[in-house]
């Protein structure tokens, strides 16, 4: 939601209050009114960048805007959208040199058209044109949601990024596992979880994929 909007503290309050989390999104809100949604139970930054408010005058003075506030605050985890397209190289680095690993989420942000031949979608109402294996709005305007699969983005983090292999997979899984409370059962490989495992080569080609415990792919089986 956007806190700074009538209404979204006193629902992020509800919300926390029934174990749902609260994540700020195509938001314009300000530092002090992130700060007044921490003190609501917000706890999470969508899609970085994306959608939200930077640095702007507010009656002459500059203030900081939801970019500035989730890079400074250690209260907020941030999640952007790892497909290589939203955001280069030296914007990740940011996030990177400004939260703890432990605090950012990596996504596809995938939306209905993802492995998919290139042509118009429908998304949330609108047409959308996918090509080039991105997805955009109809008149190139702006990007609409995106075709990633995983294993672009771990590619994505690990080649342009500079991120180790093992780091990658952290922010794309036990991270958003943590964050959506069930890390349990999901997110690393360990005794008792669900095994839902992907196998991939040094190129980041999947080459098997498992869904608690059960080879759902193989492309050696497929191949051979």
């Amino acid at each position: 939601m956007a806190p700074e909007l009538p209404g979204a503290l006193e629902c992020g309050k509800v919300l926390r209050d029934n174990g749902i989390q609260l994540a700020i999104g195509h938001s314009g809100a300000t530092y002090e009114e992130v700060l007044r949604a921490i003190e609501s139970g917000y706890t999470h930054v969508t899609h970085m960048y994306s959608g939200m408010s930077g640095v702007k005058r507010v009656h002459l003075q500059r203030v900081a805007g939801v970019i500035e506030t989730a890079l400074l605050r250690d209260e907020l985890e941030v999640e952007f959208i790892g497909d290589g397209m939203h955001l280069p190289p030296h914007l990740v680095w940011l996030i990177l040199k400004n939260k703890s690993r432990g605090k950012i989420c990596v996504v596809t942000d995938a939306m209905r058209a993802t492995a998919m031949s290139e042509g118009i979608y429908e998304f949330g109402g609108m047409e959308v044109l996918v090509e080039e294996g991105v997805a955009k709005l109809k008149d190139r305007s702006a990007f609409a949601g995106s075709v990633a699969t995983m294993d672009r983005v771990v590619r994505f983090l690990v080649k342009d990024v500079g991120l180790t292999v093992e780091d990658a997979i952290t922010l794309v899984s036990f991270n958003p596992a943590k964050s959506a409370g069930v890390a349990e059962r999901k997110g690393s490989i360990a005794l008792g979880k669900d095994a839902d495992l992907v196998i991939f080569d040094a190129e980041f080609e999947v080459l098997m994929t498992m869904v608690q415990g059960n080879i759902v792919y193989s492309k050696l089986e497929k191949e051979g």
